[in-house]
C-alpha cells in the first residue's frame, strides 16, 4: 500500500488536527456554490455544451481513459469535442495548449497524454481556472462543440450541462470519508446525490450505501496492446514481450492497475517504482539489465525526447457499460435542440457561424455553401455536403 493510502484511510492525532480545515473547506465550497446560485458571482456560461468529468478524490480513478472513451463516442457521432484539464501543479499558469510535444514539466502527464492519443483532432488546454481555459480553446477551436472539463466539480463558476463523477473502489475508495487535507476527498460523497452519472472503477471492497447516488455505470480498465516509444503507431498483443528479460517502471499512481496488468497478461520481470512528481530522465534507464522496458503510456511519454528502443508504453482502455454513452448522447440532443445553440456552431472549414435552416434540419454555412445534417439529433460536423445553387 503507497504512503498516501495509508495516511487518508487512518484516524490519527494529525488528522484531529487538520480536521478543522476539512470542516472549513466544506464549509467554503458550500457557501461559494451558494453565492454563484445567487448570482453573487457571475457564472461563466459557454455557447457549446460542457460536460464535466472529474474523480472525487485526489487520485485520478479512472478518470483520464473514461475522458478518452467519451471522446471517441463523441467522434464517431460527428462532434468535435475539446478538452480542459488542470495543468501541472508545480508549474502553474494562465491557459495554454497541449501538444504531443509539450515539456512533461510544465503540463500535467495526463493532458500530455490526451494530446498525444487524438493529436489535432480534439484540441486540449490546461489552466489553473477551468472557465478560462475553456474560453481560451473556444476562442482558439472555433470549430469545437462540446467542451470536456476534467476539473470541475468543485468549480462552480463555470456552467455545465453534465456532470459526471469518477469513483475508485479498487483502491483507496473514500480513505477515512474526510475532506482534504484530513482526507482525500476534494468533495462531500453527498455530492455523489446530485451529479447526472456516478462511474465506479473496479470491484467494491468497502460497503457503501449507493441507494440516493446518482445513477452509476461500471467501468474496467484493460491493457491489451503496447508500443514501442520509437515506433509509437505500430500496436503489438502485449504477448510479444512475454519471453523477454522485463524491467517494469510506473509511478506510485499508476503502480496498481499496472501491476495487476502484467499479472493478468502473465508478464514477469522487476519492477521500480517512482514518486507521483518523478520526472523521467535518460540517466534513470543507465545499466538496467534489461531486454525491454515496459512502463505505463501517461509515465512513458515523459521519455519521447529520449526514446529508445527498448521502451515500451502500456496504454490503458476504458470498457464502459453501453448505457452510459445513451445517457451522454440523450444530455446532448437536448441541449441541441435548443435552435440558439445550434446558430452558435461554427463551420469546420471556415469558421464562420452556421446557419440552423429548422424545416430541412440542417446547418448551412454561407460562406462556403455546405450544408451539415443534424442525425439522430446531434449535428454531425464531418462529411459536410455541398449546396447547389
Amino acid at each position: 500500500m503507497k504512503l498516501s493510502e495509508l495516511y487518508w484511510h487512518r484516524i490519527t492525532p494529525l488528522h484531529i488536527l487538520l480536521w478543522p480545515l476539512s470542516l472549513l473547506l466544506g464549509l467554503f465550497m458550500r457557501i461559494r456554490k451558494l453565492c454563484y446560485w445567487l448570482d453573487f458571482f457571475p457564472t461563466v456560461k459557454l455557447p457549446v455544451p460542457v460536460i464535466v468529468v472529474d474523480s472525487m478524490t485526489t487520485e485520478d480513478g479512472g478518470k483520464t481513459p473514461l475522458i478518452l472513451w467519451l471522446v471517441d463516442i463523441l467522434q464517431a457521432r460527428g462532434l468535435r469535442p475539446g478538452i480542459v484539464a488542470r495543468g501541472n501543479l508545480d508549474n502553474p499558469g494562465n491557459p495554454e495548449v497541449v501538444t504531443k510535444n509539450s515539456d512533461p514539466t510544465s503540463v500535467s502527464g495526463k493532458a500530455l497524454l490526451m494530446a498525444k492519443r487524438f493529436e489535432n483532432s480534439c484540441p486540449v488546454w490546461v489552466g489553473d481556472n477551468p472557465a478560462d481555459a475553456a474560453q481560451a480553446l473556444l476562442k482558439a477551436n472555433a470549430e469545437c462543440n462540446v467542451i470536456i472539463c476534467t476539473t470541475g466539480l468543485q468549480y462552480p463558476r463555470l456552467e455545465r450541462d453534465l456532470e459526471i463523477a469518477v469513483v475508485d473502489f479498487s483502491e483507496s475508495s473514500f480513505g477515512n470519508g474526510l475532506l482534504l487535507p484530513a482526507g482525500p476527498l476534494r468533495a462531500s460523497i453527498k455530492r455523489l446525490h446530485s451529479v447526472d452519472a456516478v462511474v465506479i472503477n473496479g470491484s467494491q471492497k468497502y460497503h457503501y450505501d449507493t441507494r440516493e447516488w446518482a445513477p452509476t455505470y461500471f467501468m474496467k480498465l484493460v491493457g491489451e496492446t503496447i508500443y514501442n516509444l520509437s515506433e509509437p503507431n505500430a500496436r503489438h498483443p502485449v504477448a510479444v514481450l512475454k519471453n523477454r528479460k522485463l524491467h517494469a517502471i510506473a509511478s506510485y499512481e499508476n503502480s496498481q492497475w499496472f501491476i495487476d496488468q502484467l499479472q493478468q497478461t502473465g508478464l514477469q520481470g522487476d519492477l521500480h517504482t517512482v514518486a507521483e512528481d518523478h520526472r523521467f530522465v535518460e540517466q534513470d534507464f543507465n545499466g538496467l539489465q534489461a531486454e525491454a522496458v515496459i512502463m505505463p503510456e501517461e509515465d512513458a511519454l515523459q521519455c519521447q525526447a529520449f526514446a529508445k528502443n527498448t521502451i515500451w508504453a502500456l496504454p490503458v482502455e476504458a470498457w464502459i457499460n453501453g448505457e452510459l454513452q445513451a445517457l451522454v448522447l440523450n444530455k446532448l440532443r437536448a441541449k441541441f435542440a435548443d435552435s440558439d445553440v445550434l446558430n452558435e456552431l461554427v463551420c469546420p472549414h471556415c469558421k464562420c457561424q452556421l446557419r440552423h435552416q429548422e424545416k430541412e434540419n440542417i446547418l448551412v454555412c454561407d460562406q462556403d455553401h455546405l450544408a451539415f445534417l443534424i442525425k439522430d439529433g446531434i449535428p454531425v460536423m464531418h462529411g459536410a455536403h455541398r449546396l447547389v445553387a
